[in-house]
């Protein structure tokens, strides 16, 4: 290896191969495990009435606790008082009052007081009183297994986080920041003052929807009991069971709260769940009367036909055509997968991206079909890595064809198992091949991550350090990636992402880096000097000095303030992670990192590390050097 800055190349990581303990040998991150991929070598709370709000504001309002006590449940029976006498006998039926038959004695009730008994027998619930859970907390994840502290919303304004929550519409610029994203939304959290802990899933389901994680929205809905639903968690519910591919998942909502729900999709849905609770020839002569009434277009109808018709009597045979279809809608690609249909190329490159998202992870629709859009889910954090090696195992399973699926899960097998490593490295840059879309590059860094964590560092491959060290990065392989540090040319983008990605770092980095960095910097107006400074300064790794001289040398102030930043950095303070989390994707919004600024950045990867998710902070900071 050689170079103009190679005898003070790795002083600011000194020790960094040794944190393996000095073996030469590529480790796992977390603990012993084979990098070869597969195929290639509720604690219950109080029972709150179903449709019970959240508690008004006050400031006297009581914190949770972790596991609240269950009420004990009666066992003293009821009796009903028969009108006009006495306690109707046991097994007794009643007869006609007054010698008045059945007929006589409903003709004399009010029209409207019998519809009104009626619906009074209706159940309001499908679960028993006492086994229905708490509306206080509502979620999955807990910080034993990933999850975000369940108090840290506890104490904040409903309409304000509703605000912030709904405002987030964009797709963000960071995997990473998509990733910790999702893990916050999905967390077991206390719902915010003033709101109803149903609409605090619907919030949360339809945000994941919108960054198109469609199971973990549809995880979210159903941490809510069925009659508990309020119409904000229906409409949620209603996208993610289509989202899934999973009409009859609706059923129990349509039974109980979503019961009068009126326009289309529900009336369709409710149909559909007929043909599925055994009422088929008559839920089928409903279908059919909304075809000839044109209750809903002809086309949304026959799906609804077509998937109702597996459950029905009779077995109908429906024929999908869809030269009668211009657009896609959340309706007809649910319907469409869950019948065994995958939409046409042509409507899917009109419709919006997360539907390749959906379709990435949908187990309904062709191998070929998911990973063409894996190859876009992947880069937005969609897919992780090992989802990514299990979907090209499959493949590969499948046997060969001529399709690029294919191509890719042969070259992923040699990538593991060519006997000479230069062969394993051809095939991962063969991998690397993305025809120009920077999204579909990414992915691919995604697919081959473990695969690189197998090539053996050494100075002879230096030049594709950069690469191999931002492809272990997107799975989170950061101390595999570390075993670069001696074999990386200072100033480079390689020593760029590992001195932001190093679990520990030995000195801070000097003005020597920076500026070695910044000659060899060709990206627009030094945007990648601006976010490797940044994401020094968030992460306490540049000397002081040297970073307010490179600063001024980019022109850039850190130290202006907004109210996000001012917003952020009060979250920082106050140590709440999940309030962090949010403000952090709030301001990573954009379709691209050419849309991220350097101050943005900072005050995003400070505020994550100050509340103790360095992890996150060190893998967004590394990204930008990968992708800006």
């Amino acid at each position: 290896m050689s170079g103009p800055h190679h005898a003070g190349r790795w002083a600011l990581l000194a020790g960094g191969a040794l944190l393996l303990g000095g073996s030469g040998a590529v480790l796992a991150q977390n603990g012993p495990q084979s990098l070869l991929p597969p195929g290639f070598d509720k604690p219950a709370g109080p029972a709150p009435a179903p449709t019970a709000a959240a508690p008004a504001p006050s400031a006297s309002r009581t914190a949770p606790s972790a596991a609240p006590a269950r009420p004990a449940a009666t066992s003293v029976p009821v009796i009903q008082q028969a009108p006009g006498g006495g306690p109707v006998a046991a097994g007794a039926a009643p007869g006609p009052a007054n010698g008045q038959g059945d007929d006589q004695l409903l003709e004399s009730i009010d029209p409207d007081l019998l519809d009104q008994l009626v619906e009074s027998t209706r159940p309001k619930y499908d679960i028993p009183p006492q086994q229905q859970r708490s509306l206080a907390v509502v979620g999955a994840a807990t910080p034993s297994n990933g999850g975000m502290p369940a108090l840290s919303t506890y104490y904040l304004n409903g309409g304000w986080v509703q605000t912030l929550l709904t405002r987030l519409k964009g797709p963000l610029v960071s995997r990473w920041g998509e990733i910790l994203l999702r893990r916050a939304l999905v967390s077991r959290l206390a719902t915010p003052v003033g709101m109803n802990g149903a609409d605090w899933a619907a919030i949360r389901a339809q945000l994941l929807l919108r960054m198109g994680e469609a199971n973990a929205a549809r995880l979210m809905v159903e941490q809510v009991d069925s009659g508990a639903y309020t119409p904000g968690l229906e409409d949620a519910a209603m996208s993610s069971f289509l989202a899934t591919a999973d009409p009859a998942g609706l059923c129990p909502i349509d039974a109980l709260t979503a019961r009068q729900r009126t326009g289309w999709q529900w009336d369709l849905s409710r149909d559909i769940c007929a043909a599925f609770t055994g009422d088929g020839p008559p839920a089928m002569g409903r279908l059919d009367r909304a075809m000839r009434n044109g209750s809903a277009q002809k086309f949304d109808i026959l799906l609804a036909q077509k998937f109702a018709g597996a459950a029905a009597q009779g077995r109908r045979a429906v024929t999908i055509e869809w030269k009668d279809a211009d657009t896609l809608s959340d309706w007809r690609l649910g319907l469409a997968v869950a019948t065994g249909l995958e939409p046409p190329a042509e409507l899917m490159a009109k419709a919006p991206p997360v539907y390749r998202d959906f379709l990435a992870v949908a187990p309904g629709v062709s191998l070929n079909t998911r990973a063409a859009a894996a190859d876009l889910a992947a880069g937005r954090g969609v897919l992780s890595a090992s989802a990514m090696v299990d979907l090209y195992s499959q493949i590969y399973a499948a046997g060969q064809d001529d399709s690029e699926p294919s191509k890719l899960a042969t070259e992923l097998h040699d990538a593991y198992t060519a006997p000479d490593e230069a062969d394993r490295l051809a095939a991962i840059k063969a991998i690397w091949r993305d025809g120009g879309d920077p999204a579909k590059a990414y992915s691919r860094r995604v697919l081959t991550a473990y695969a690189a964590a197998r090539v053996v560092p050494s100075d002879a491959l230096a030049s594709d350090a950069g690469p191999l060290i931002g492809s272990m990065l997107t799975a989170g392989l950061d101390r595999n990636a570390m075993l670069w540090a001696p074999h990386v040319p200072l100033g480079s983008a390689g020593w760029a992402m590992l001195a932001l990605a190093a679990p520990e770092l030995g000195q801070l980095v000097s003005a020597n880096g920076l500026d070695a960095f910044h000659d060899d910097d060709g990206s627009t107006d030094r945007l990648r000097s601006q976010l490797l400074l940044a994401g020094l300064m968030g992460l306490d790794r540049v000397e002081t000095g040297a970073a307010n001289d490179f600063a001024k040398r980019l022109d850039i102030d850190m130290g202006r303030a907004s109210r996000w930043s001012r917003a952020i950095d009060s979250a920082a303070a106050s140590g709440n992670q999940t309030l962090v989390t949010f403000l952090a994707a709030f301001g990573m919004q954009g379709s691209g990192w050419d849309k991220m600024t350097a101050r943005n950045l900072y005050h995003i990867v400070s505020a994550l590390h100050r509340v103790g998710l360095d992890g996150e902070a060190r893998m967004i900071a590394a990204e930008a050097i990968a992708r800006a």
